[in-house]
């Protein structure tokens, strides 16, 4: 039996009313209905995808990887399909000054395998010159295919910021669909759980229960409540949100061996 407590002080200042699981349950049906809409929605936005008209372009464009350059064709590895991650690039800024969204983009696609078993390759690409990139991709442990596109136009190169999708037909290649923006949240998986707990994803933009979130307070602790959202992703050895010499991304604390990095350039980051 679920019991509620109906003292005013059991209540919680700044959040949503406790109540008892019915009705708690009766809140949830409601919202599974606008939940299942929506997905229903997103089913057809998907369909309406997979129609749009493609863009034929020459697939042997020169790109460039660990092996020097080879055509864009070779993305593709023998399979039909191809998703592209293009990573923003700051020329000769340190690993952990360059673009915060797209690190961690890049972080969250550790593992194709799924995409390969459906037939579908994935790569990064970004416009920085191949030295810079090898360096970056050693230090942050990257286990995708990474290629330089700089100088390269779209689709192949171009812009970048985006995921893009590509299709082969023998040597032929099509672009068939690109997004850019909050679009690139799907190859992050952790953001749409973030989207399922109580404080959500604790970014400014949020429409959140009224003092809730916390506000961001500068040096907090890794996760703790009201840590700058935009900062907390990296930090020092002990955990402490930081940008500076001895800073890199949170998940490669957890790496074996993993130590702070003594000269990474005095850079300010970038946004």
């Amino acid at each position: 039996m679920t019991t509620t407590p109906s003292h005013p002080a059991a209540e919680l200042p700044g959040r949503p009313p406790i109540v008892d699981l019915a009705t708690w349950q009766a809140a949830r049906d409601e919202l599974l209905v606008r939940e299942k809409a929506h997905t229903r929605e997103g089913d057809a936005i998907a369909a309406a995808r997979r129609r749009l008209p493609m863009v034929e372009f020459d697939g042997k464009v020169e790109v460039v990887g660990p092996d020097g350059p080879v055509p864009f064709l070779d993305l593709f590895q023998g399979r039909d399909e191809l998703v592209v991650y293009k990573h923003m690039w700051y020329d000769g800024a340190p690993p952990q000054g360059q673009c915060e969204g797209c690190t961690t983009t890049a972080w969250s696609m550790k593992d194709a395998v799924y995409l390969n078993a459906r037939g579908v390759s994935f790569a990064i690409v970004t416009t920085g010159p191949w030295d810079e990139v090898a360096s970056f991709v050693e230090f942050m442990g990257y286990t995708q295919p990474w290629y330089s596109v700089r100088d390269v136009e779209g689709p192949a190169g171009g812009d970048m910021g985006y995921v893009a999708c590509f299709l082969r037909e023998g040597d032929r290649v099509f672009l068939t669909y690109s997004t850019t923006g909050r679009g690139n949240e799907r190859i992050n998986g952790s953001l749409g759980l973030l989207d399922m707990t109580p404080y959500g994803r604790r970014e400014g933009w949020e429409d959140n229960h009224e003092g809730w979130p916390e506000a961001v307070e500068a040096g907090a602790p890794v996760g703790g409540h009201g840590a700058p959202i935009c900062w907390y992703w990296r930090s020092d050895a002990d955990g402490n949100a930081t940008w500076g010499p001895t800073s890199r991304p949170v998940p490669q604390w957890t790496r074996p061996g993993a130590t702070p990095v003594e000269t990474l350039g005095r850079r300010g980051p970038h946004h």
